[in-house]
């Protein structure tokens, strides 16, 4: 039984490819719809099985107001003689079908539900984000994406139970108390009456006001998790600068920020459950006493009596337990709201609608006229041309901030040309899916970042289905076996099933590059991208490295940049641009002959190595 309500609803199918919605005011319920239509099914079921439960607690007024006119009318020899089938009858519900439709809903509450909806919308809410560009990431914490990502999945589910579970228990409560007492007496209806318009009105008042406030504290509660987890990803600079305390100063500013919320937010929980709690006294009080003095008047028998004031009193529970509800159902929203502004966020660069995949044949690439500049005016590249030949060898030069990273971000799809385009054997780049275009590009970067798992998992990455033998090969080839084989973690990995730390930070920068080369062996691209690839080594392993590097530079397009220009003299050519334009272009010894910015650059760097010898 539990087995079959778990399989219900598959949190981690493939997700639709539209993000999703955001538009106006009515983006919200569009966004729970866009999630609650895909266990529509459960959650219609969810709503039957509510109502049920309902009118099952409904009934229990009833059987008490209707047992108190049967002992009051018939002997107790005759009582069960001649009402058994009604005993039995109120028996069977309470016994029988109350338990069950109690268990039906907490099979589609707790076994299909909480699990289910909440990691299916974790699932492709993560789906959607990771798919985001290079810039979504860059302009916001990490922490606080992640959880936005986490928590609104058990929001949105939360707030979906809870709004089935009160609207049914208002509905059918109400609706019953006010149709048994008009039809006994329209009279008992008028305490009643007057609660349910209060109610409304309160409704009303404070649920915009609610929700407010359960939006603005999950928004803190985002800024404060991004905080704590920004000072502990960084936390080796916090001990190098002796910052501790700096760093207390900004979680603190931020958890004071949600002490002031949560406590703004609390005050109108507070108040919100002391009025409902007024309404609640006045509501019982006056139906007893309309009660009693229709009773006294001979108007209506005991029975009523015992019939209307349980009820009266359930509404007066319910309400408050809705009233909680309420409460919890506005927090989540209050999430739900705050995790849309990472989740349903149309994809800032999304493939062309036609995309096709990049096929690479021969390796040619063409930056045609290029233009960038990051939004602003200044910009960074400017009116840029250069054609790379197949299997040509080019190294970039020129000082920071000369625009030779952003050129090679531009070549990866990270950024759009602000005007011009990237050829790739023909295909413009914009005109193919990224996925294609990255898969045919290998590159090593200055700050390698490795995945928090194992050492054979992280150079697998270049190509997930090579063997264990392909990446062993690939790692004696980046010269990284050596160490590989000494490492052990915490918990007792040895080798390449060693673990390597967030980032990698079990490992040295020089070894850290090592695996990250190795990587870009195993994914043997045609198109080979270096970005100081190798300034973490140590000059014995850069000698050892580099012939191999020499290997996998064969019948490969290459971009080499580098500011130790003795690393890219072997190049067929050398590129050096300065303030976003080319100047110079040509080989090493053509530009030394030439005596321009490389010679003079080439003169600093000999020249210092010169005195440092001396």
């Amino acid at each position: 039984m539990f087995r079959y309500f778990e399989n219900l609803l598959n949190p981690t199918d493939n997700p639709p490819e539209a993000p999703p919605p955001r538009d106006g005011e009515r983006s919200l319920v569009r966004f729970y719809w866009h999630y609650a239509r895909q266990a529509r099914f459960l959650v219609l079921s969810l709503f039957g099985a509510g109502l049920i439960v309902a009118l099952m607690d409904s009934l229990i007024p009833i059987f008490i107001g209707r047992l108190v006119t049967l002992v009051s009318k018939r002997d107790p020899l005759s009582l069960v003689a001649q009402e058994w089938p009604q005993l039995l009858a109120m028996a069977l519900a309470l016994l029988i079908g109350r338990p069950a439709s109690i268990l039906l809903r907490s099979l589609i509450t707790g076994q299909a539900l909480a699990a289910g909806l909440t990691n299916l919308v974790r699932w492709q809410s993560h789906w959607h984000v990771v798919r985001q560009s290079w810039s979504f990431f860059q302009n916001d914490f990490a922490g606080r994406v992640a959880n936005r990502v986490m928590q609104t999945g058990p929001a949105l589910r939360e707030s979906i139970v809870a709004s089935i579970n009160a609207v049914w228990y208002i509905c059918v409560y109400g609706l019953t108390a006010l149709v048994l007492m008009f039809t006994n007496d329209w009279r008992l209806t008028l305490p009643l009456g007057a609660w349910l318009i209060g109610y409304v009105l309160m409704l009303r008042w404070f649920v915009p006001r609610l929700r407010k406030r359960s939006r603005h504290m999950s928004e803190v509660r985002s800024g404060l998790t991004g905080r704590i987890v920004d000072s502990y990803t960084n936390i080796l600079t916090v001990k190098l600068f002796a910052r501790a305390r700096d760093e207390d100063a900004f979680v603190r500013e931020s958890i004071d920020e949600h002490t002031d919320a949560f406590r703004s937010q609390l005050r109108m929980i507070t108040m919100y459950g002391l009025t409902l709690s007024l309404m609640n006294a006045v509501m019982v009080a006056g139906t007893a006493t309309v009660a009693i003095l229709l009773w006294t008047h001979g108007v209506i028998a005991v029975g009523v009596v015992a019939m209307v004031l349980p009820l009266a009193w359930q509404i007066s529970n319910i309400s408050g337990w809705v009233a909680d509800n309420v409460t919890s159902i506005f927090e989540n929203v209050g999430i739900v709201q705050d995790g849309m502004k990472s989740i349903a966020v149309p994809r800032q660069m999304p493939d062309a609608p036609d995309a096709r995949e990049l096929v690479v044949s021969r390796g040619e690439i063409r930056f045609e006229d290029i233009t960038f500049g990051y939004g602003t005016q200044r910009g960074v590249l400017h009116n840029l041309s250069l054609t790379i030949a197949p299997g040509e060898r080019i190294g970039l030069v020129g000082h920071s901030g000369a625009g030779k990273s952003t050129l090679v971000n531009l070549l990866l799809n990270f950024h759009k040309p602000d005007s011009g385009r990237i050829v790739i054997d023909g295909q413009d780049i914009s005109q193919v899916s990224q996925e294609s275009l990255r898969t045919q590009i290998a590159m090593v970067t200055q700050d390698t970042s490795l995945l928090h798992r194992s050492i054979s998992q992280n150079i697998r990455y270049g190509r997930p289905w090579a063997s264990d033998a392909e990446v062993v090969a690939a790692a004696r080839q980046a010269e990284a076996e050596d160490f590989i084989e000494t490492l052990e973690d915490w918990d007792g990995r040895t080798g390449y099933e060693a673990h390597v730390g967030e980032r990698g930070v079990k490992l040295s920068g020089g070894q850290r590059q090592r695996v990250a080369i190795a990587r870009v062996i195993l994914k043997d691209a045609p198109i080979l991208v270096l970005d100081e690839a190798t300034s973490a080594l140590d000059s014995e392993v850069e000698a050892a490295i580099q012939s191999q590097l020499d290997h996998l530079m064969r019948g490969r397009t290459v971009i080499a940049i580098a500011h130790r220009l003795s690393t890219i003299s072997k190049m067929d050519r050398v590129v050096v641009m300065e303030h976003g334009r080319i100047v110079e272009i040509g080989s090493h010894n053509a530009l030394l002959e030439r005596g321009g910015a490389y010679a003079r650059m080439w003169g600093r760097q000999s020249g210092g190595f010169a005195e440092a010898a001396e």
